[in-house]
């Protein structure tokens, strides 16, 4: 599976940067609305002190912010390796960390196998909403992965 095959992706320029778009865009905008919807409501309705006003926006800010978190997940990948930004962890990974990039049917997101013998969640390749560019995205890694020199080799594994 190298990037010279029929069918393999175009190496893109470095850096690179790969999330889901259209999840992001969604979850921004309905974190959006709820804050909007929230706060005019507790603006509108007239028997509600200051403290309980208060309050109503305080946790339209609490499900912005936790919709704004979910929308975080990215995968950012220059010269010297990968930036994997998933919910609430950052790990930067050197371009030989990483053995193998998945993405199998039903898979929730990508998983990189890493040369510790883990495997690491990559929350901003999901095929969620948007499946074709998932799989397009984790080809375009993979292909990058195999061109920087990971050490992976297809002779050298077992399947």
């Amino acid at each position: 599976m190298s990037a010279s095959l029929p069918g393999s992706p175009e190496l893109p320029a470095l850096p690179a940067t790969f999330r889901p778009t259209l999840t992001r865009v969604v979850l921004l905008s309905v974190g959006a609305a709820m804050f909007v919807v929230i706060t005019a409501v507790a603006m509108i309705l007239e028997n509600l002190g200051t403290g309980e006003r208060t309050s109503f926006v305080f946790v339209a800010l609490l499900f912005f912010g936790v919709l704004a978190l979910l929308s975080r997940p990215r995968v950012t990948t220059d010269a010297d390796g990968v930036t994997v930004v998933n919910i609430t962890r950052t790990r930067r990974l050197a371009w030989a960390e990483i053995v193998r990039v998945n993405l199998r049917a039903g898979d929730p997101w990508v998983f990189l196998d890493l040369s510790d013998g883990t495997s690491m969640p990559v929350l901003g390749i999901q095929p969620g909403i948007a499946r074709e560019q998932a799989i397009r995205d984790a080809r375009t890694l993979r292909a990058l992965v195999e061109f920087h020199g990971s050490g992976v080799n297809d002779a050298t594994r077992n399947g």
